[in-house]
């Protein structure tokens, strides 16, 4: 079979994602004929992602969201209104989107939760089959459960994952554990898409605090905390292009500009992991048996942590408080069954996929809502 992979660029889950099927993929007869990722001018594609995936990258300008002056949170109204001042060149990515798709004699076209594959379904139905992949279709579960982040926020977020899988076919939703599938809404839980190499490291415990932050702005809140504690090693990666690749502050504080390969070497011999709740980063850790701090900067990730914690993953917090992610590491047991999990999920996804394929027919308005039931 031949696949086209679309791809939301927003942080490094969604790339990793993409990197890991395509490995799964070619290892069982496959053909990854090309790849779409969405850009947007506040988010850089990771050098990673160019050197890990073999099939030819092309890129479409596409919605992200906006974080507050400060680099920390998600501003929704920010969002929504920096996203509709480029609707025209939305529309121009939606046309290059259908383009690609119907040049690229692909039997599946598989998304990664990037919202403008739905709309190139919506109008313009493409004649190929489409499967979504992410974690964010778990939130149509019928037995998922919320953190109390308000009725509209997570009425908007389910609003906006129905639109992203617009055409679908089957919704793949990676899951911390395992949930039976819900037929009504076409989704199928499947365990997370690691990367070959974080199933092949070898864990140890060191002696730093290894961290992600997909905001830069919560640099400042490292520091802050590391004036107090100067003596804990703090090994962070953010992404702040401007700085150099490893800017050094002192000799236990260092920030690295976000590369796969140190990144998983320096999460396989950390003492315990902080994170902006990311799915990825959070799965990986789980993996290696690393205890979490969960620190969320929008909403989807306020549910990514509260999910994570009902798995056992770790804590949840408003800021970046070190020394309660040290105290609860100090009792932390790695869960087994994570393990046991993950290693089920390249089986379950190729049968999943090849039955996707057998016998499509286009039923793309079936799967359309009204508006008031997303509310």
């Amino acid at each position: 079979m031949k696949f086209l992979f679309i791809v939301q660029g927003e942080g490094r889950g969604h790339l990793t994602q993409a990197i890991t099927l395509e490995e799964i993929l070619l290892r069982n007869g496959h053909e990854v004929v090309e790849v779409l990722v969405g850009k947007s001018s506040s988010r850089r594609l990771p050098g990673f992602f160019n050197r890990s995936i073999h099939a030819p990258v092309k890129r479409f300008v596409s919605p992200n969201f906006t974080p507050t002056p400060a680099n920390k949170r998600v501003s929704l109204i920010r969002s929504v209104a920096c996203n509709l001042v480029k609707l025209p060149i939305y529309m121009n990515s939606i046309r290059y989107i259908f383009q690609r798709i119907e040049a690229s004699e692909a039997d599946m076209v598989i998304n990664f939760y990037e919202l403008l594959t739905g709309f190139t379904y919506l109008l313009f139905r493409p004649s190929v089959p489409q499967v979504c992949i992410g974690h964010q279709y778990l939130f149509l579960h019928k037995d998922f459960e919320f953190p109390r982040v308000g009725k509209l926020n997570v009425a908007l977020l389910k609003f906006f994952t129905r639109l992203t899988a617009i055409g679908a076919r089957e919704r793949l939703a990676l899951s911390f554990r395992v949930m039976k599938d819900d037929d009504k809404c076409h989704i199928r839980v499947v365990p997370p898409l690691l990367r070959r190499e974080v199933l092949l490291y070898e864990s140890c415990k060191g002696d730093y605090v290894h961290g992600y932050m997909v905001n830069s702005g919560f640099g400042e809140n490292i520091m802050e905390w590391h004036k107090k504690h100067p003596d804990i090693p703090l090994h962070f990666f953010w992404d702040k292009w401007e700085e150099e690749p490893v800017k050094k502050v002192d000799d236990t504080l260092t920030f690295y500009q976000l590369d796969d390969v140190e990144f998983l070497r320096q999460m396989a011999g950390c003492k315990a992991y902080a994170s902006t709740a990311g799915f990825e980063s959070i799965c990986e850790a789980m993996y290696l048996g690393k205890p979490i701090m969960m620190v969320p900067a929008h909403i989807e990730q306020d549910c990514n942590a509260y999910d994570a914690s009902l798995s056992g993953a770790g804590i949840v917090s408003n800021d970046f408080e070190l020394e309660r992610l040290l105290e609860f590491a100090e009792t932390y047991e790695p869960r087994r069954e994570f393990v046991y999990w993950v290693r089920r999920g390249e089986y379950l996804l190729l049968d999943l996929l090849q039955k996707n394929a057998a016998g499509y027919s286009q039923t793309l308005f079936n799967e359309m809502y009204l508006a008031e039931e997303f509310i």
